[in-house]
């Protein structure tokens, strides 16, 4: 296929760049980058030696404009459709000329106001060749192609217009039609009522297809890879977990355990993949999903590959994370603690949090003081002993009524916010989480938990031998199930994976994808040594060669921003060689650090273009006054500035800087060894 003709140098080390589709700034976008100005930067990407371009998600997201919370595996963002190119679309110049005199000059693009003109556009187009569409849709007609070799687009234009005909809302609050199977999606496909809405959505998706399969064969022509990005989940909002709710697991919610950024871990609302059913008819989903992006792709991130291997779920009534467990794993039994001298009473202790009186009483008078506020704290405590706990006999300890069952239970009691907060910290104040009848997991802060320092260190001693030995029995489990999923993936098509594997790794994931060749996620800001002591970073000639080398990803700041207000300057200027590296980031501060990071053994060198622009001497009105400000996303937020960067400037302006093309292609040089080597041979 076309987007495989660049493949021949995915073997060789290169250098590329990140940026999303709707960052990028072509002559004939309208305020927000679209498939076909792919083509446009990547010819700009030729000049400075560019390999490779890497892009986040590009599939439905509706009104969201977070790329991993798709609506769909397979249809595209009508985002990124160039209107003007479509056939029908020639008697609406005006209109496109308005959309892009009303949002070209903004510095991110604003993504409703957007979507929301061109889907108006969109409608207005379709009614006025509403005909002449139809035709098309009849048997020999293009769109009658498109739908007999796309089967999953009967499926998508029926839900997005029966969640058009819900106020958007979820499926699960829909009227009817919350539960369907492939046999009453195809009757409502072929209700004639409701023909002509359906085939709207089909005309935007072959329209969709075709430029991006063009843009795709363009900028594989340029001998550039095109690397797509394939969240391993789906949102439980979605056409795909509407129509093949068999396929996965809506009781548990998927995401990610504690850590320094998110103490609480991260929850993240998707349900789990029945990898068992899926096995059942071959991995059919999986194997459709990859042959559709192999139309447009040489190259695949693989998001959050650790889920291939153990995911970590939490119960659908927890808010948090903090309470999940690695999905699959080997459970602790109530016959391994009672081997342990454990009894009944004993496991209540260290499987259930214990309130003691006092904390109550505690968590109120912290919050107010003076005798005169003791009737207050008094009435606020009664409706927490009443609402929430419930006395163990007559001691001073409080158990949780049984019909909380969650951190959401916790929230919906209506209890002061100190109350609260207490009540909420205290739900996770455990060794073990008892989440079937005699199957346990630990808790991820169970060291710090009331139970375990009240036990003894023989028997702290033996607890932790026996989490040793449920962890490593864990992780044989982990590693098979690893291994066959992603040799799944890896033979279902041509494209060339990479994997994303940040986070908690355990030892099994390096393994795996050394032996199935695929391409690991170093963050130079990450990649250290943590446990030694000034958690030193790893050498550049250490980076394994089966891996993609990055300063910084979507979810993180920019290298400008980490360096002005992050990092720790003095240890990483060490690290480089360089103690006296400029302290203010400036153009020969980004040239260093880039230099430094592109001499890294790992097989691509991957940076966002943020960074790329930031070796501009050129052009001083590229650097935001706030380097914040150049960010992707925030992760844990919610706001419109999230997902909506665009380049600063068009990029027949940005390809004008001969500065910025000269840095580049000295890092393209340093990235293939071209400049080690020369250098050598000029010893010689």
């Amino acid at each position: 296929m076309a987007a495989k003709k660049g493949q021949g140098v995915k073997e060789k080390r290169l250098l590329g760049t990140v940026v999303p589709v709707g960052a990028l700034r072509g002559e004939k976008s309208i305020g927000v980058g679209e498939f076909l100005d792919l083509i446009e930067f990547a010819k700009f990407c030729t000049k400075m030696g560019i390999s490779l371009i890497q892009i986040l998600p590009v599939n439905d997201t509706g009104n969201f404009s977070a790329p991993y919370f798709a609506l769909t595996a397979f249809a595209l963002h009508p985002l990124y459709l160039r209107i003007g190119d479509m056939p029908e679309a020639s008697a609406f110049g005006a209109d496109i000329a308005d959309i892009k005199s009303r949002f070209d000059r903004e510095k991110r693009f604003p993504y409703e106001k957007i979507l929301r003109a061109k889907m108006e556009l969109l409608r207005k187009i379709y009614q006025a060749k509403k005909e002449d569409i139809a035709k098309k849709a009849e048997k020999s007609g293009t769109l009658a192609a498109f739908i007999q070799k796309n089967v999953w687009v009967k499926e998508y234009a029926v839900y997005r217009r029966l969640k058009e005909a819900n106020g958007e809302k979820s499926w699960q609050e829909w009227d009817a039609y919350r539960q369907v199977k492939a046999a009453d999606i195809e009757a409502l496909w072929n209700d004639k009522e409701y023909q002509s809405e359906h085939l709207f959505w089909v005309w935007i998706q072959e329209a969709l297809d075709k430029q991006f399969a063009f843009a795709a064969k363009a900028v594989s022509e340029l001998g550039i890879i095109l690397e797509g990005d394939i969240p391993i989940l789906m949102n439980e909002d979605s056409c795909d977990v509407w129509a093949h709710r068999e396929l996965f697991e809506l009781d548990l919610s998927a995401g990610a355990p504690p850590d320094m950024y998110s103490p609480d871990g991260q929850n993240w609302g998707f349900p789990l993949h029945d990898w068992k059913a899926q096995a059942g008819d071959n991995y059919s989903w999986w194997k459709n999903r990859l042959s559709v992006a192999e139309k447009y792709y040489g190259a695949y991130r693989i998001d959050h590959v650790l889920g291939f291997f153990r995911i970590w779920a939490s119960r659908r009534r927890d808010s948090s994370a903090a309470l999940g467990r690695y999905i699959p794993y080997v459970p602790v039994e109530t016959k391994d603690l009672e081997a342990l001298g454990f009894d009944k009473g004993r496991i209540r202790w260290i499987s259930y949090p214990h309130i003691p009186t006092g904390e109550v009483w505690d968590s109120l008078r912290n919050n107010w003081s003076g005798s005169f506020q003791e009737s207050k704290i008094a009435s606020e405590a009664e409706k927490v002993f009443t609402a929430a706990l419930d006395r163990i006999g007559n001691e001073e300890l409080w158990l949780f009524k049984e019909t909380i069952k969650g951190e959401k239970d916790i929230e919906a009691l209506g209890l002061h916010l100190a109350a609260k907060a207490y009540l909420l910290k205290a739900w996770s104040n455990r060794i073990f989480l008892e989440y079937e009848k005699d199957c346990y997991s630990p808790v991820w802060y169970y060291r710090y938990s009331r139970a375990y320092a009240s036990l003894s260190n023989e028997e702290r001693q033996q607890l932790e031998a026996l989490l040793e030995k449920q962890r490593a029995a864990s992780e044989q489990i982990w590693e098979e199930e690893g291994e066959r999923l992603l040799t799944m993936l890896s033979g279902a098509s041509s494209m060339l994976p990479c994997a994303e594997d940040l986070g908690a790794v355990p030892d099994c994931v390096p393994k795996v994808l050394a032996k199935l060749n695929i391409l690991g996620l170093r963050v130079v800001r990450w990649f250290r040594e943590w446990e030694k002591e000034g958690q030193p970073y790893i050498p550049f000639d250490a980076y394994p060669e089966l891996s993609v080398c990055t300063a910084s990803v979507h979810d993180s700041s920019t290298l400008r921003e980490w360096w002005d207000r992050e990092a720790d300057q003095g240890l990483f200027s060490g690290f480089i060689g360089l103690p006296s590296l400029p302290r203010v980031y400036n153009p020969g501060t980004a040239k260093i650090i880039l230099q430094k990071t592109a001499t890294a053994a790992s097989r691509f060198k991957v940076f966002p273009i943020q960074d790329m622009l930031h070796l501009s001497n050129m052009r001083k009105e590229w650097w935001a006054e706030d380097p914040a400000s150049e960010r992707i996303n925030v992760p844990g937020t919610d706001n419109e500035f999230n997902w909506t960067y665009r380049l600063p400037d068009a990029i027949k302006e940005i390809e004008k800087d001969n500065d910025l093309i000269k840095a580049v292609q000295e890092l393209t040089a340093i990235s293939r060894g071209d400049a080690k080597k020369a250098s050598k041979k000029g010893k010689k």
